[in-house]
C-alpha cells in the first residue's frame, strides 16, 4: 500500500471513529445513546460490541477497544447505556428494578443496533462485556442465539454474592465522602445518574435473589468467561457457575488481578480473546 492510500485509510478511519449519537424509543421516552465505531472501514471484518460495567461508559474504556480490535483484526462498536456517559441520564424519579440488565439486553441493545442499521442475524456480532456488561452479554446471547457469534464476559455476575454487596456498600460511602463524584464527572454528564441508578438497585433487598443462572443455561454460542482471582466484587464461583451451566464455556482465571482485567492485565486478556475468537471463527 502506497503512502497516498495509507493517508486515505487513516482519514477514512478517523471519520468513522468519532463519537456520535443515536436515538431510540425506550422506557416511554426518546433516549439518546452515545456510541463510537472502531475501525468501521473494515466492513467485512467481524464486529465486536463492547458492553461496559455498572459505573462505566464509552470513555471509561479508554484505548482498550482500539487495542482489542487492532489485535483481533475486527471492527468495534462501543456505547454508553442510558444513564451513563453522554447518553440520556436517568429521569429524576427513575428507579431501576431487578430486571434492569434484562431490559438492557432484550430492549436497549436490539433497538440501538436497529437504529444503526446493524442486522445481528446477518452480522452475527461478538459481544465483549465487563461486569454488569458481562451479565448483559450473557442475557443477550441466551435470548437471541442466532444473533451472536460468541461472547467474552469479564468479571460477570450471574447471581448476587455477599462480597458484591459489601463492595458496593463501600462504593456508596466513597461516593458520599470522597471526590468520587468529581472523578466520575470526567466520564458522565450526570454522575449522580450513573452512580445511584447502579448503586441503589444493587443494594435494594429485593435484588438479593437476582440470578440469571436459568437463562444462561440456554446459551450455545462460544463463550469465554474471565475473572481475576482478586476480584473485589465477586468470587470465582461466578465464572465457575458459567462453566457448569453453559456447555460451550471456556474459563480463564487471571492471577493477581482485580475486577477489571482489561486494566489490570490488558495484554493477557487481549491475547486470550484473540485466540478464542480465532479458534471459533465462522
Amino acid at each position: 500500500m502506497n503512502s497516498d492510500h495509507q493517508g486515505e485509510g487513516t482519514k477514512h478511519q478517523a471519520e468513522h471513529d468519532d463519537p456520535h449519537f443515536a436515538e431510540i424509543d425506550w422506557a416511554g421516552r426518546r433516549v439518546r445513546i452515545e456510541y463510537q465505531w472502531v475501525s468501521r472501514h473494515l466492513s467485512q471484518a467481524p464486529l465486536l460490541i463492547f458492553l461496559h460495567e455498572g459505573l462505566g461508559s464509552l470513555a471509561m474504556w479508554k484505548d482498550f477497544p482500539r487495542r482489542m480490535c487492532s489485535a483481533a483484526q475486527c471492527r468495534g462498536l462501543v456505547f454508553s447505556r442510558p444513564g451513563y456517559g453522554r447518553s440520556t441520564p436517568r429521569a429524576p424519579d427513575e428507579l431501576w428494578q431487578p430486571d434492569f440488565m434484562h431490559r438492557q439486553a432484550c430492549e436497549v441493545l436490539p433497538r440501538l443496533l436497529d437504529a444503526l442499521d446493524v442486522s445481528p442475524q446477518r452480522t452475527r456480532p461478538w459481544l465483549f462485556g465487563h461486569s454488569d456488561g458481562g451479565s448483559i452479554a450473557l442475557l443477550y446471547a441466551a435470548k437471541f442465539p442466532r444473533s451472536v457469534a460468541g461472547a467474552i464476559v469479564v468479571a460477570p455476575h450471574i447471581f448476587v454474592e455477599a462480597k458484591s454487596v459489601a463492595s458496593i456498600e463501600e462504593a456508596r460511602m466513597a461516593y458520599l465522602e470522597t471526590d468520587l463524584p468529581k472523578r466520575l464527572g470526567r466520564y458522565h454528564d450526570d454522575p449522580d445518574s450513573a452512580f445511584w441508578g447502579w448503586n441503589r438497585i444493587w443494594l435494594d433487598p429485593k435484588f438479593r435473589n437476582w440470578s440469571i443462572e436459568q437463562e444462561i443455561a440456554k446459551i450455545r454460542c462460544p463463550t469465554l468467561a474471565v475473572q481475576g482471582t482478586d476480584d473485589e466484587y465477586g468470587t470465582l464461583e461466578q465464572i465457575r457457575g458459567i462453566g457448569r451451566l453453559v456447555p460451550t464455556a471456556e474459563l480463564l482465571e487471571i492471577a493477581h488481578c482485580g475486577h477489571s482485567p482489561h486494566r489490570d492485565r490488558s495484554d493477557q486478556l487481549i491475547d486470550a480473546t484473540v485466540q478464542f475468537m480465532a479458534s471459533h471463527a465462522e
